[in-house]
Formats: C-alpha cells, sequence, structure tokens
C-alpha cells in the first residue's frame, strides 16, 4: 500500500518520544524543522537555567559563582554527564572547546601516541571528509613538518588518521571497530569525529576500540549555537598525553601564578583558557534532555524516522544516497537534485527548514526529540511537488 499521511499520523500517536518535543520552545508551530543535525532546536530548560546563570549567579553573585556555583569545574563535570552517552567512564570526557581546537589537540596527541612515528609524520584522511578535520589536519601537518594522505586505502606510513564517525552528506555510519583496528594494524592512531553520531546513536566506544574521540554538542544534543564540544580519551592513555595548547586551566594548580605548567592529573590535561561558561550551561543542559529521554529509544526512533522518509522518498521519486540498512545510517536523510538551492529557499519561503550541502544535496535532519512523522511526510511530499513543478 502507499503510504499516506494517515501512516505517519499513526506513527506519531505510538511514538513513545512524543511527550519530549513538549519540552523545547517552539514559537511557531506552523514550521518544520528538519535542521537539528546542524542546529538543534532550543530545550526550555536551556533558557531558564542560562537565565539563571546570568541573572542569579553572574549578576548576584559575581565573580565569586566561579567557586559558589562550581564554574570552575564545568568542562569536567559537564564531561561526566556526557561520558556515558558515548560508553565511557567518569574523568575520560572534557567539554571546553570548539570541535576545530579540539581536532588540533587530538591529532596532536595521536602523532606523540603513534608507536612507530614517520618522519616527518604523515596524517591521512578520506577526500569527502568534513572541511574543518581536513583543514585542521593540514594545520597540524604544517606546523609539525608533516604531510598529509588524502584517502584511506593504503595506510602505509600513515601516523594518524582523523575520521568522521557519520558522513556528513549521505548519513554512512563508518565500520568504526573494523577501521580502528585497520588502522592499528598499520601503526596509525585513529582519532573520531563524532558530531553527527553523538545524541543520535547509542555508542560504545571501548566497545569499538576507540580511544581519541572529538565531537560538538549544538546538534543531536541541542546545547546550543556554538556551545562547546567535547574530547574523549581512554584513561589507560592519560599519563602519555601532552596536548599542544597549554593554559592555566590545564595546570595542576592553576591560582599558584608562578609555577611552572605541570599538567593536570587525568582528562583534565585537555583543558587551556578560561572555559565560556554560558556555552557549558547551555551544552550541560541539552546533554541531560538526551540523557533523561534515554539514547537506547532516540537511537531507535532516528532508525524509523530515517527509515520512514527513505521508503517515502523512494515512493514519490526522489532520489537519496543515504544507506538503507539501519546499522549504517545516522539521524539525517539526504535527497540529490539538480535544484537544490533553489529547492531549499522554495521550502523555506513555505515553513519547511532543510539543510543544503553543495553541488545538489537536500539534507533532512530527524532529530529524534523534536522531529514528528507528519513533519516527514509533509515535507518530502512538499519537496515532491515543488521538484516536479519546476521540472514542467
Amino acid at each position: 500500500m502507499p503510504i499516506d499521511r494517515h501512516d505517519a499520523e499513526r506513527l506519531d500517536a505510538r511514538d513513545p518520544l512524543a511527550q519530549w518535543r513538549h519540552e523545547f520552545v517552539i514559537p511557531d508551530p506552523a514550521l518544520i524543522y528538519l535542521d537539528g543535525n546542524s542546529l538543534g532546536m532550543t530545550p526550555k530548560r536551556t533558557v531558564a537555567a542560562l537565565h539563571t546563570a546570568v541573572e542569579q549567579q553572574w549578576a548576584g553573585d559575581l565573580i565569586t559563582s566561579w567557586w559558589e556555583h562550581d564554574w570552575l569545574d564545568l568542562p569536567l563535570s559537564v564531561g561526566d554527564q556526557l561520558a556515558p552517552l558515548l560508553g565511557m567512564g567518569s574523568g575520560e570526557v572534557a567539554v571546553h572547546d570548539s570541535t576545530t581546537v579540539g581536532i588540533f589537540q587530538l591529532i596532536n596527541v595521536a602523532l606523540d601516541l603513534a608507536p612507530e612515528r614517520s618522519a616527518p609524520p604523515v596524517i591521512a584522511f578520506e577526500p569527502s571528509e568534513f572541511p574543518t578535520d581536513r583543514y585542521a589536519a593540514e594545520g597540524v601537518a604544517r606546523l609539525r613538518g608533516g604531510s598529509v594522505r588524502i584517502g584511506l586505502d593504503d595506510l602505509t606510513g600513515v601516523d594518524v588518521i582523523i575520521r568522521s564517525m557519520v558522513d556528513y552528506r549521505t548519513a554512512e555510519i563508518a565500520d568504526v571497530a573494523a577501521e580502528t583496528e585497520r588502522a592499528g594494524s598499520a601503526g596509525a592512531v585513529t582519532v573520531w569525529d563524532l558530531s553527527h553520531a553523538v545524541g543520535i546513536l547509542d555508542l560504545d566506544l571501548p566497545a569499538l576500540g576507540v580511544e581519541l574521540a572529538v565531537g560538538c554538542t549544538y546538534k543531536f544534543l541541542n546545547g546550543g549555537p556554538g556551545a562547546p564540544a567535547f574530547t574523549a580519551i581512554a584513561t589507560h592513555l592519560h599519563d602519555r598525553v601532552t596536548q599542544p595548547i597549554w593554559g592555566w586551566f590545564g595546570q595542576t594548580d592553576q591560582f599558584a601564578m608562578d609555577d611552572p605548567f605541570e599538567p593536570r592529573p587525568g582528562i583534565g590535561r585537555m583543558l587551556h583558557g578560561t572555559p565560556g561558561v554560558l556555552g557549558l550551561v547551555g551544552a550541560r543542559e541539552g546533554i541531560s534532555l538526551t540523557a533523561a529521554a534515554g539514547i537506547v529509544a532516540i537511537a531507535a526512533k532516528g532508525r524509523q524516522l530515517t527509515r520512514f522518509g527513505i521508503e517515502l522518498a523512494d515512493e514519490i521519486g526522489l532520489a537519496t544516497n543515504t544507506p538503507r540498512d539501519d546499522r549504517r545510517r545516522g539521524g539525517h536523510v539526504s535527497i540529490l537534485h539538480p535544484d537544490a538551492t533553489r529547492l531549499q529557499a522554495e521550502l523555506a519561503a513555505r515553513k519547511v527548514i532543510v539543510d543544503k550541502r553543495e553541488p545538489n544535496v537536500l539534507r533532512l535532519g530527524m532529530s529524534p526529540l523534536t522531529t514528528r512523522f507528519t513533519d516527514v511526510f509533509d515535507a518530502l511530499t512538499l519537496l515532491a511537488d515543488l521538484a516536479a513543478n519546476n521540472a514542467v
């Protein structure tokens, strides 16, 4: 039977996560927002927490808030909140800076951990890798007198690989365990970028053999625009980690101003400058919301939403390159069309927000806590109508 809107309505009626949509600020109920894979919607609890941080803590308690409200420890306490969503333990995750800075740090860390480092060092990535990952790798190679290798088929002589778990164009999930093992067998250390994976997939990094990872908190974790990213390092590596950006928050006793630099124990050695408190407050609330809803249920609905979107796209004649295997698909569906730019604008004019990637990709992010099956149905059927009208 062809899919119709009643099918989407029935799925929404049976959705065990439906009530979580009410936890978000939705000023325009007519808006269909399918861009949570770029910027998640605003949790109501975040608005309240930021009001408290600004009006009571900053305005009221001023500098004493660093101690009275544990601002000093936010990068590590928020990291501990995030750790279970990665399958990691307390003291293995820090939330503290941008994804780009985290990638820069971890590539340098990985180079120092490489068992038989080349001289000069070699950093590898896929040609389709996310731009900031490629740029950061090229920057590290320049600073350390090394080179980059584009492509991962031949890992001979490669020291470090930077790689996304979920492809930002297609939503394809890499075979993380197999690829990490393959790299290790070739003498390379892999840094995994989880930006399009965390908050949408049920992750267990130790089981996958992942020891170094980085990712953002403003996509499926709903941390807010520019919310700080995280770095994750397995405990057994901490004493061997020397990260390249030394600052007073990474010092063992940061208020012993005249002491020489001595890195903090544990994951705290990844810190450097003063953290952005308001960004951390936003990240904390988004992470806590995800944890409360349950990552297993979130991942299950994500698979169901994207499967529904792919099946509907097939039926109404829209092309997609997103994997059909539930085990190999992240939280968005990519639709391919030569008029993607124009179609995105026409959708936006009708209150349907999707993302675009050059040259011909429309990404429909399906964030399980805010996206309904009717949203997916309405957006795709409208897109098919607009594409058909444009073709005529």
